[in-house]
């Protein structure tokens, strides 16, 4: 993985959902705004239920903003289906898509197959989930989980993993620089998030983050529900600097 700048090592995430009396064109015009305000930042743009809602088009409006895009798309489905929507976005070249690890290691293998030049990443276990869930959903903690996924990323061949900034010192150890880490389940000590739905107890500062081992952090409602989202994009910019100082 090459070298990034702390602008690149920010993944914005433009999660934005429309009140009862909003609709989905609200969504998309908050997205391009936001992209417009970080225009010249550097750093990356993460949309979700906005691309889902419109489509693959959404990159090429973020991307003429001056923006890397990343597509967060989960992609889980069989084989065929993953290496569909591979070819599907290969168009478009977004610079990172996501797949879920659960989709398997040949289903990982064919989206990758389709899509050389985009950084693929293999979700583990979502930062909102505690110890008590994974019991449940995999007979195994919340860190038993995270490995034993983030070894079928790595046994597919893909580039990265997304997992909270918990497991990136144990994910470090084991795989070294094989695999990119990226970290959702950021929380800047200079914002509180209302009703947080993520576990507290896997978070962590955009600095502690990066000194952990993570390569990128994923921010989203601490800037996207600032009253100046560029001031805490800059803010959170010259502390991930602090950290790799």
């Amino acid at each position: 993985m090459k070298t990034l700048t702390p602008a690149e090592r920010l993944i914005v995430a433009a999660d934005f959902k429309p009140d009862t009396m909003q609709k989905r064109g609200w969504v998309h015009s908050q997205v391009l705004q936001l992209a417009n305000i970080l225009k010249g930042t550097g750093v990356y743009l993460k949309v979700n239920s906005a691309m889902r809602s419109y489509g693959h088009d959404l990159i090429d409006e973020i991307r003429s903003c001056g923006l890397k895009v990343f597509a967060d798309l989960k992609l889980f489905d069989i084989g065929e289906t993953l290496a569909t929507d591979g070819a599907l976005l290969r168009e478009s070249k977004p610079e990172i898509v996501t797949t879920v690890c659960t989709a398997g290691i040949a289903a990982l293998r064919a989206l990758k197959a389709e899509l050389p030049d985009t950084e693929v990443l293999g979700v583990t276990v979502l930062t909102s989930l505690t110890d008590a869930d994974t019991q449940v959903m995999f007979s195994c903690t919340t860190k038993e989980a995270v490995l034993r996924f983030a070894q079928v990323a790595a046994d597919a061949g893909i580039d990265g993993l997304i997992s909270s900034p918990k497991e990136a010192k144990m994910l470090r150890a084991k795989f070294g620089t094989l695999l990119s880490l990226n970290t959702p389940a950021i929380r800047p000590l200079w914002t509180v998030v209302a009703g947080d739905d993520q576990n507290l107890k896997r978070a962590m500062t955009p600095a502690e983050a990066i000194k952990a081992g993570a390569d990128r952090i994923i921010v989203g409602r601490p800037i996207t529900q600032s009253q100046n989202p560029y001031d805490a994009v800059m803010r959170t910019i010259d502390e991930i600097a602090s950290a790799v100082a």
